[in-house]
């Protein structure tokens, strides 16, 4: 609706406002009615009016009238001539064809008429179903409240997801809340919480349902939402959105649904996402275990080309765990990198008090990461981040003695195309004739092997110049598809 507006018909922000909540909730009117609707404002032209189409919804209990989208389309005037004429007057027009039955009901906001909701659905012939006369009967009573600005409501969202509709049950109620109709859908669904009577000229309370929706709808005049448990862990959703008629509560409209199925789904869902976070538990408790075998196995070690081995196996299944414990605490199968980035960098800190002091500077964010994707970038990550630590700095800290200081910098970003990470230092830089597909370093190749293969990405290192601040560049560009 707002490109539409913005394309051919501008609206204030109070008009903008207003008609937004509407689409957010005239689906209720769709249904009751049987129709499809359209919100339609006038633009004058140099050849006279056209119509806009701001926005268009199809019922969910009929056969639609409308196959095509009119969705931002400029309409002739004459194909709904009727709309110029409830927009000019500020009143409800009605016409029936042979095949089509037309409405134009004005959208009221203030003293002023800012658009115009089209009904069109096909020409009854005989009632659809018993129940139409009601349903029409709740929709003029809507239609009213459309005309004189009080519906939409300003702070709650009728028809909006997750909420009954009218298909899942209905009720309506008189001003002092006795049920006047009800669909075989809401008595079954009263049934179901243990109310046996037959509810026709009843209040829920008299019929055995204690329910503050409807109360509070009539009292305040505004829409409740309220679910009601019943036995054997039944439970109901009621809906009420009063019925306004010149600023007074004339009545109601109570949707009811069945939602206990979507209860024991969200139940099922809650123990499911709980299993898993335990299975990540454990899985990143037994690397942990692995971790502390290898570190052991390390100082027992005789030479220390094998310490050197089992610590760097170690580091890299402690950056596995890193993603593990991310996705214990997080649940599902997304893992916020970021979080992950700061235990890397403390791994690097931890090597650096071996090697010399370094700094790191870490900038920018890849926000949240399949667990696919997160797991192997994580090892990645932490082999450059080591590899700048213990090979960046030897020749600079041989020249200028140990007190030199390096600085390591992690930069993260994103972009519609791709997902990068930059480990770049201020070190010495690549040796003369480095290439990395032939590199002897098992740390490069198990990087330049893990964003090949489960990354898709390319990796590039570079040597930087003097004017770029010397060092070494590591850049790592996985595609954004290989990433979502």
């Amino acid at each position: 609706m707002s490109d539409a507006a913005a394309a051919w018909a501008p609206l204030d922000h109070r008009t903008h406002d207003h008609l937004h909540r509407l689409v957010a909730s005239w689906s209720l009117l769709s249904d009751l009615s049987f129709s499809d609707l359209l919100l339609v404002t006038v633009r004058e032209g140099a050849d006279g009016p056209r119509l806009v189409v701001l926005a268009q919804v199809r019922p969910n209990n009929r056969t639609t009238l409308l196959a095509e989208d009119l969705l931002g389309s400029l309409q002739p005037a004459s194909r709904w001539p009727e709309a110029l004429e409830a927009m000019a007057t500020g009143r409800l027009v009605a016409t029936s064809g042979p095949e089509v039955t037309r409405w134009a009901i004005p959208v009221g906001l203030g003293t002023e008429t800012v658009a115009v909701v089209l009904r069109l659905q096909s020409t009854p012939r005989g009632p659809a179903s018993p129940f139409e006369p009601a349903y029409l009967a709740v929709f003029e009573r809507m239609c009213a409240m459309v005309a004189d600005g009080t519906f939409p409501f300003r702070d709650a969202d009728v028809a909006a997801a997750g909420l009954p509709r009218v298909g899942d049950g209905l009720l309506v109620l008189d001003a002092a809340g006795r049920c006047e109709f009800a669909t075989p859908n809401a008595v079954s669904a009263l049934h179901r919480l243990g109310a046996h009577l037959a509810p026709d000229g009843l209040t829920l309370e008299q019929v055995g349902i204690r329910a503050a929706a409807p109360r509070l709808a009539l009292q305040e005049g505004r829409p409740v939402v309220e679910e009601l448990d019943g036995p054997g862990a039944v439970s109901i959703m009621i809906h009420a959105v009063p019925l306004l008629a010149s600023g007074s509560t004339t009545g109601a409209v109570a949707l009811v649904r069945d939602v206990t199925d979507l209860r024991e789904l969200g139940r099922l869902v809650i123990v499911k996402e709980a299993s898993i976070r335990e299975v990540h538990h454990r899985v990143k408790n037994n690397l942990q275990t692995i971790s502390s075998l290898l570190r052991l196995q390390a100082r027992r070690a005789d030479t220390e080309e094998s310490r050197q081995a089992l610590s760097e196996a170690e580091r890299r299944i402690r950056a596995i765990a890193a993603v593990h414990e991310i996705l214990a605490k997080e649940g599902g199968d997304q893992v916020p990198f970021d979080s992950i980035v700061g235990s890397l960098v403390e791994m690097a800190e931890d090597a650096v008090l071996s090697s010399g002091p370094v700094e790191f500077t870490v900038s920018g964010s890849l926000g949240e990461l399949p667990a696919d994707v997160a797991t192997p970038l994580a090892v990645v990550l932490a082999e450059l981040l080591m590899n700048a630590v213990e090979h960046g700095f030897l020749t600079a800290r041989g020249a200028h003695g140990v007190d030199a200081v390096g600085h390591v910098w992690v930069t993260l970003s994103t972009s519609e195309q791709s997902v990068s990470v930059e480990v770049r230092d201020n070190g010495e830089g690549l040796p003369e004739g480095f290439d990395l597909a032939s590199t002897s370093s098992l740390g490069l190749s198990i990087v330049r092997d893990l964003v090949a293969s489960q990354l898709a990405g390319q990796i590039t290192a570079r040597s930087l110049s003097a004017d770029q601040g010397g060092g070494t560049s590591m850049l790592v560009v996985v595609p954004a598809d290989a990433a979502r």
